[in-house]
């Protein structure tokens, strides 16, 4: 369950490509406390304990942005508790003012909660213009987790440095993947292990001629950053028609969903992530 998402730049994947620019300002607080209220709590959830260290998330923001990061997409988790709506996992999208308009930006993601549910989270993410769509990047060593306490504004924001500073490991990623063109069944297995990752344990309601289908004439291409794009497009924005069993056995015609959820999302791109790139060493 999906609370709100926000994010002033991106109001339409046809606007942005017709356009050809990027995006010119970060989110403001206003906008920010719209999307996601609960970077705003005034204290931690009455669950947690004394050594809790409460620092609202918008105060790390403010210290991001005076460290150069913008941030620039906001979202958070719905929760059926309504003790702790106002205490929800969130997460903020940031970015360096040069990458705004970058048609491949680099972006610093952070995750975290009052409610106890995450600590702060620091991972790598990419951003491409051409069709609106951000990434995870699936590295582990891109990931940085703090706990709530301590220096943890000056812990967070160093930590965004180190993840811009080595973003050269993540390149070498997508130069791999760039740099290798899949014949037909490697990209048709990578289909079928990303239906499996999105579906995993139900049964499939798209093939891998959906998943792999170019929504654009941009992704028309068999290099694996291409495919892998196409790929996690499909699957995270859902939208593909298909056929599934109901309880009884019968077929019923249904549209795949949006991934949507946070830690669902996050999971799913960084699991999308390692296939392409483990797909395109298999390729080399």
């Amino acid at each position: 369950m999906l609370a709100s998402t926000f994010s002033r730049f991106s109001p339409s994947a046809h606007r942005i490509q017709r356009g050809g620019i990027g995006f010119a300002s970060a989110l403001t607080d206003d906008q920010l406390r719209k999307a996601v209220p609960a970077a705003f709590a005034e204290d931690a959830h009455d669950s947690r304990s004394a050594r809790y260290t409460y620092i609202p998330t918008i105060s790390l923001i403010d210290g991001m942005r005076k460290a150069g990061f913008l941030p620039v997409k906001a979202q958070q988790s719905g929760t059926r508790d309504e003790s702790r709506g106002g205490h929800a996992k969130h997460l903020i999208r940031f970015r360096r003012e040069d990458q705004l308009a970058a048609t491949e930006a680099r972006e610093v993601i952070l995750m975290n909660s009052h409610d106890g549910s995450s600590a702060y989270k620091l991972s790598a993410g990419m951003f491409r213009l051409v069709c609106s769509n951000g990434l995870t990047v699936g590295r582990e060593d891109t990931v940085q987790k703090f706990r709530h306490s301590g220096n943890v504004i000056g812990d967070v924001i160093d930590g965004a440095c180190r993840i811009i500073d080595d973003f050269d490991r993540v390149e070498e990623d997508v130069d791999l993947m760039k740099s290798i063109s899949l014949p037909e069944p490697l990209q048709i297995a990578f289909a079928n292990a990303a239906i499996e990752a999105r579906f995993d344990g139900e049964d499939k309601p798209v093939r891998a001629d959906q998943v792999l289908r170019q929504r654009r004439a941009a992704d028309e291409g068999s290099d694996a950053w291409t495919v892998f794009n196409r790929i996690q497009e499909n699957i995270i924005k859902g939208g593909l028609y298909g056929a599934k069993r109901d309880e009884y056995g019968r077929m019923q015609r249904r549209t795949t969903r949006a991934v949507k959820g946070i830690d669902q999302s996050d999971v799913l791109n960084r699991a999308l992530w390692r296939l392409g790139v483990e797909v395109a060493k298999i390729a080399r």
